[in-house]
Parts: C-alpha cells; structure tokens; sequence
C-alpha cells in the first residue's frame, strides 16, 4: 500500500496544496517552523483520523478559518482509493471513503497503515507511563478493530465512574450505579489486557532480533507487558480497592494503569539506562512496529519520519536508512546532509519554506 497524493485545504499554515509521493523515499527539508511536521500529521489523519500530536481538531485548522480539508488518495491492492476528512472548529468531523460517508471512524481503519516516527519517541522508555500505553493504543487501534471499541468502550465507563466518585459525596444514594459501572469496566478491560499482553508478547519477539544487529550483539533486549492487574484478578481486585477509590475519588485500578517494561542484559533500562540504550531501544521498537505491522496485514505500511535522523548517530542513521528500503517513506529533516553521507538514494526531493512546498526532483507539487 502507499499513498499517491495528498491536497490540503486550511490545514495547519496551508491554505491550498496539492502533493504526489512517489512510491519509495520522499523528503521534506527546510529550516524549522517551516511546515514540514505538518504534511506528515496531515497523512497520519487521513489514515487515523486522528494527530499523532494529540492535537484537537479545530488547533489542525488554520487560524482564521473553520474549516480544513485532507483528501488522501491511496493505492491498495492495485485498487485506489479517496479519503476524505473534513475538520470542523465547532461540529465534529465529517469523514468519507470513496465518496460515501463514514458514521464510525473505525470504518476507516484497513485502508491505509502508517508507523510514525518522531523524535518522541525516542524518549519513550525514559518518559512515563501513559507515553508507552499511548504507543500501544495508537497502534493497536490501527491493527485491531475490536480493541478499538472495546478501548473506547472502556475510556467511557472509566470517565463515568470516576465521575460518579466525585459526586457520590453529594450524591450517596447512586451508589448503586457503582456495581453495574465496575462489571462493564471489568468486562471491557479484560479484553483490554488480553489484546494488550498477545501485542507485546509479539513486538518482543521481533524486538529481541533487531536489537542484536542494531547493538551488534553486544545488548540482549526483553520487552514485557506490566499489567496493572491481570485479567483473572481485575473483578476482585477493583471491588477490594473501592473504598479507596471513593477516599481518593478516581479508579485506581485497571490496565489504564498499565506500562511495558524495557530490560537489557537484565537491567531495567527506563530507570538505569544510558541516553545511547534508551535510543537505540526505541529504534528497535519503532523497528519492530514495521515488522509487526508487515507480519499482520500482509503488506508493508507507510512510514512516516519527522526528523529522526539528526537524532541519532552515524551507525543508527545508517542501520535505519538500509532498513527502509523499499517501504514508501515520507521524511522531514533540515538538510540532506544524512542521506549524502550515507550515500541513500532519494526518490523525490520536497523543499519547504514558509508553508510553500517546491519539488526539486520528480514532478511537482502545486501551491
């Protein structure tokens, strides 16, 4: 799969424009703040419907407009097809496949699957615990359509419960409504954890090759899910915390408290790691989403890379650049200097200033 063109309308600083990718490398280079992230959080949209900033709708419009249109045309399976997102300021987004409208953004996901990569991510393992569920939640409801509904069926009962906490003290006699939120918490979570636990367990057993070659052998990496409670426990443990969740007023029990750990050579590496483990080890894991991905669908995603590699070092730019060969990439970065000295072949060259996009190689994009 890959994406054959793109056309903004009032996204971001763009007004109007009108991209071709080619189907191998596609860079975008300029100084900072120029709009280059931008065309990346643009497609990601398109395939997720959602920022990977986590970004609301109306920051993605431009400022004195209420409006913004992303319409993404993809080629799966020899077949091509028209996305169309429509970003409201005050009413929520209007989505269509094909011409024909969507009521579920989850309709949308199979079509088209992106890993991004940003410079984040790299500190992933040192940052908390919600960076790391956001990673696998992100991914997932890509993957998965069931974990979609069934992660948005929990947020909901979670938001209703620790709502129902707080005005229990005013309230005392819906305390009755506690009972049936916990069963559908517990009922939803469950598949939750499960999913959850299948998805690292996977990611852990590609991670454990890449990060041989990247450390050349000298690092061995364990990745492990951290359930905040398991499944067969989750019922008994939420009713035993009760009273404390209604003294603290929030749900302190769930895989919404859930981590994933990052050990090597034994040694927890989000507490004791070097800078040049921890990057590496979100490499390996970046790495491993494209496997785990390419291994699911059958197909290879769109990678997306928003300048990543002024992040790493001579030997990391090298490895990840021969690794994404011959996967339809779209790169932001503020020179060529990497791929010149790496001697990479760039399929389509995008120069970017000022919200304005010249193609210097291939064929152009119009403004």
């Amino acid at each position: 799969m890959i994406i054959k063109s793109m056309s903004l309308q009032n996204f971001r600083n763009y007004e109007s424009l009108n991209l071709q990718f080619d189907e191998n490398t596609n860079i975008f280079y300029g100084d900072n703040a120029q709009g280059k992230t931008n065309i990346l959080e643009a497609a990601y949209v398109s395939g997720t419907t959602k920022s990977h900033r986590g970004a609301k709708d109306r920051e993605m419009i431009s400022f004195d407009k209420e409006e913004a249109h992303i319409c993404t045309r993809i080629e799966k399976n020899g077949i091509i097809h028209k996305i169309d997102i429509h970003l409201r300021k005050n009413k929520t987004k209007g989505i269509a496949i094909d011409g024909i409208p969507i009521k579920k953004a989850g309709e949308l996901f199979g079509i088209i699957y992106f890993v991004f990569f940003s410079p984040e991510d790299l500190g992933i393992i040192k940052n908390g615990p919600s960076e790391r569920r956001r990673f696998i939640d992100m991914e997932l409801c890509q993957l998965d359509r069931v974990y979609l509904h069934q992660l948005s069926n929990y947020n909901k009962i979670l938001l209703q419960r620790n709502r129902l906490l707080k005005d229990l003290a005013y309230r005392p006699d819906d305390k009755g409504v506690l009972d049936v939120l916990d069963l559908q918490l517990v009922k939803y979570g469950r598949q939750i954890i499960r999913i959850r636990k299948h998805f690292v367990e996977e990611l852990d057993g590609l991670m454990v090759r890449i990060h041989d070659k990247l450390s050349g052998g000298r690092e061995k990496m364990a990745l492990g899910y951290e359930y905040n409670v398991s499944e067969a426990e989750f019922e008994k443990e939420l009713a035993r915390g009760r009273e404390r969740d209604l003294k603290l007023k929030t749900t302190s029990i769930g895989p919404h408290r859930d981590d994933i750990s990052f050990l090597v050579n034994g040694i927890d590496i989000r507490k004791y790691g070097s800078q040049g483990q921890q990057r590496t080890s979100a490499l390996s894991l970046k790495l491993s989403e494209i496997e785990l991905v390419k291994k699911r669908i059958h197909d290879t995603p769109v990678l997306l890379l928003d300048d990543v590699l002024s992040e790493l070092d001579g030997s990391r730019q090298n490895y990840l650049l021969n690794y994404i060969h011959n996967i339809q990439t779209l790169i932001t970065c503020t020179g060529l200097d990497e791929f010149i000295n790496n001697r990479f072949s760039v399929d389509r060259i995008y120069r970017v200033s000022g919200g304005m996009v010249t193609v210097e190689n291939g064929q152009e994009a119009d403004e």
